[in-house]
């Protein structure tokens, strides 16, 4: 490991973390063919992983570690960044289909087709998650099965024009606790993760080239602690799987039965595949020879099992019937008589069942200072950077909100393509309206909107920034998300319609009244908060006693009239209406000045004439005058807002008569209070006045 190898810059690490080695090969592209520059094997002192789960974080990224530094010192580089692939118990593959569709015919380019992907991806995993399985899954890798164009299938997409693009697309999923366990060993021995892809995937890219994948394969990756499986038909891999039982099987039966330690019992089982006698000493420091026949004989039901239920998994993956042909890859798949047992499984000829190894890695270089032995073994680490520059895209990898996620770096990715790769719904992030407050006004639709709420409040690396920032690999984002504002609501006094009014002549006056609010059958008044379905009815008529009823006059021995037709209390009036009656009850009043600033926030008085006739008030002061009608009249000058106005042919005078000699408009409120004062302080209508007071006539 003296010599130094040739390695260029744009050289790709990739680590096989498997459950009994960890395989590190530094290599890189020439012409088309990968160049193995270095590759280093390094069992795990001890049994950090099971079933291709990382048990001990700690002790695989010692190993990782190890690895690391010797193939720094067989290249001369500085390894930083490292590609890995996963695997694990609880592997889930979902086939989805997913349709775009352009605005018009264009030329599509790889960001489109990366999008559709990206799309196809998302729905998958909103998929699996529907199926309310119990751990949390990351998607791990993905395979295009067919694309089409204009609903046409087609092998590539790039360059063509297109109104619509489609996809079949088959995405991986692994818990999320398999990949945090492989990051966090990387971590621990000061790598990152540069690309993440699946075992299977990995290996396929070495065993099966493209041009085998028109026939329907399986390959079958024979580990320590699982076998993972992968299917080719019609020019695509159309399935992945794995059974959580491999090699490592093989080997505690053997431990147990011979009374050895696991590293012992591994050489007896490798040695079992030759003819040789085979030797080794027990706990006790026995001396034993063994058979390699005899090896074989203990673990055959064992081995049988292994084979069952590889066969089964790849029926099950294939539509339940049989595959033309197997491939076999990895160190456990090495043992006589399991290729053979697969074939019987599978009722196909045991000529098409086989061990894949050196003849597998012909459009391998192998340019490393060292003799590599060439075998099945390094199938899946070379797949690994092999598929680094398959995938032909640079990803990145960002956490939101403690999730992992893997980006397209297009150099301008920002906080917001994080979150919406993560899945968070939109409203989780954006300002939130209160819910909408719907009903009904005389029959037709009505909304009032809810407030806005709160923006969501949005971390990068600890620091509060905004959806647009520019995001790096690693970043950490951190959502709080946003808040929903109040609910619509609304009184029905602040109903447009309510603030109406409707007008009547009674006696020859104009009396305006308020219009009347029913919700349903019941009657409600301005302060009724409408909720969400009222049917709402605003009336435009009275009954002759609701009329009188707000008058304030009794219709008791009355004559009453409506449009010159004797009525009863429950005639209908409608607006301008003519109501005549036979004598005027207590319609004399005259009201107060708290009660004419209380009205004109309503847009009447009290007794039912609005602040429009305010004329009529001073009728009523006039018919008491006419008492007076002989006394001796007088003329006085007042200062009503500071101009001089004289007041002549009474003898005496009240507020209300200023509106016969200075020009007032009464009948369009300018404010919501009438101001009335003499010489500062506040008066009525009916109050004295004399020669040279001074008046205050104005809306406020």
């Amino acid at each position: 490991m003296s010599e130094t190898v040739f390695c260029p810059d744009d050289f790709v690490f990739g680590l096989d973390i498997g459950t009994r080695n960890v395989v590190g090969t530094v290599g890189y592209m020439k012409n088309g063919r990968f160049q193995a520059a270095a590759i280093v094997s390094k069992e795990h002192d001890t049994r950090a992983m099971l079933d291709g789960q990382i048990h001990d974080i700690g002790k695989v990224g010692d190993t990782i570690r190890i690895v690391k530094h010797q193939l720094e010192t067989m290249t001369g580089k500085k390894l930083k960044e490292v590609c890995i692939a996963a695997a694990g118990r609880v592997l889930r593959t979902v086939m989805v289909h997913e349709d775009v569709e352009f605005e018009g015919e264009v030329r599509v380019d790889a960001e489109n087709v990366y999008s559709l992907e990206l799309i196809s991806v998302e729905k998958a995993h909103k998929e699996l998650k529907q199926k309310n399985e119990k751990y949390k899954f990351y998607c791990v890798g993905y395979t295009p099965v067919r694309y089409f164009l204009n609903d046409y299938a087609i092998n590539n997409l790039e360059g063509h024009k297109a109104e619509k693009i489609g996809i079949d697309l088959l995405a991986t999923f692994l818990p999320e606790e398999v990949v945090d366990g492989l990051y966090a060993a990387v971590d621990y021995a000061g790598l990152t993760v540069a690309n993440l892809t699946l075992e299977p995937i990995a290996a396929m890219n070495v065993a099966i080239p493209e041009q085998y994948r028109l026939l329907n394969i399986g390959l079958v990756d024979v580990g320590a602690g699982t076998s993972d499986i992968c299917l080719t038909k019609d020019g695509s891999i159309v399935a992945y799987g794995m059974i959580p039982s491999a090699g490592d099987e093989l080997t505690e039966i053997i431990a147990k039965e011979y009374l050895v330690d696991f590293a012992s019992a591994e050489k007896i089982k490798l040695a079992a595949g030759k003819k040789k006698p085979i030797t080794y000493k027990d706990i006790m420091g026995i001396t034993h020879k063994l058979a390699p026949h005899d090896v074989q004989m203990l673990i055959d039901g064992q081995l049988t099992k292994l084979a069952d239920d590889v066969a089964d998994k790849i029926c099950e993956l294939n539509g339940d019937k049989p595959v033309s042909a197997v491939f076999v890859v990895g160190g456990g798949g090495k043992f006589p008589g399991f290729t053979d047992k697969i074939a019987d499984r599978l009722k196909i000829s045991r000529e098409r069942v086989a061990v894949r190894g050196e003849e597998v890695l012909t459009s391998i270089d192998f340019v490393t200072p060292d003799d590599v032995k060439k075998d099945a073994l390094l199938v899946t680490p070379i797949g690994i950077c092999i598929n680094y520059y398959n995938q032909k895209n640079n990803f990145i990898f960002a956490t939101v909100n403690g999730e992992r996620v893997k980006l397209y770096d297009n150099n301008h990715l920002s906080i917001v393509d994080a979150v919406m790769q993560s899945g968070m719904p939109n409203d989780s992030i954006f300002p939130r309206r209160g819910s909408e407050l719907v009903f009904t006004v005389n029959g037709k639709s009505r909304l009032v909107r809810g407030t806005t709420g709160e923006a969501a409040v949005i971390l990068l690396n600890g620091r509060e920034s905004s959806m647009n920032a520019r995001i790096a690999h690693n970043d950490q984002i951190e959502i709080h998300e946003s808040t929903a504002g109040e609910a619509g609501h609304i009184t029905i006094g602040e109903l447009d319609e309510f603030k109406s009014t409707v007008n009547f002549i009674v006696n020859d006056k104009l009396i305006v009244c308020p219009k009347f609010a029913y919700v349903g059958d019941e009657l409600k008044g301005s302060d009724y908060s409408i909720q969400p379905g009222d049917d709402i009815t605003m009336e435009n008529y009275y009954t002759v006693k609701q009329l009188f009823d707000f008058m304030d006059i009794s219709t008791d021995d009355k004559d009453i009239f409506v449009n010159n037709e004797h009525a009863s209390d429950d005639t209908i009036v409608y607006e301008n209406f003519n109501v005549k009656y036979s004598e005027y009850g207590p319609d004399d009043y005259v009201p107060s000045q708290s009660e004419i600033n209380d009205a004109v926030r309503s847009g009447y008085h009290a007794n039912g004439i609005p602040y429009s006739q305010a004329a009529d008030v001073k009728n009523g002061a006039d018919d008491a005058a006419e008492d007076e009608e002989n006394k001796p009249q007088t003329t006085i000058t007042v200062m009503v807002n500071d101009t001089p106005v004289e007041l002549n042919g009474k003898s005496s005078y009240t507020f209300v008569d200023i509106f016969d000699f200075y020009p007032f408009d009464l009948k369009t409120a300018g404010g919501t209070e009438l101001i009335t004062m003499v010489n500062g302080e506040k008066v009525t209508f009916t109050t004295p006045i004399e020669t040279g007071d001074k008046i205050e006539l104005y809306w406020r």
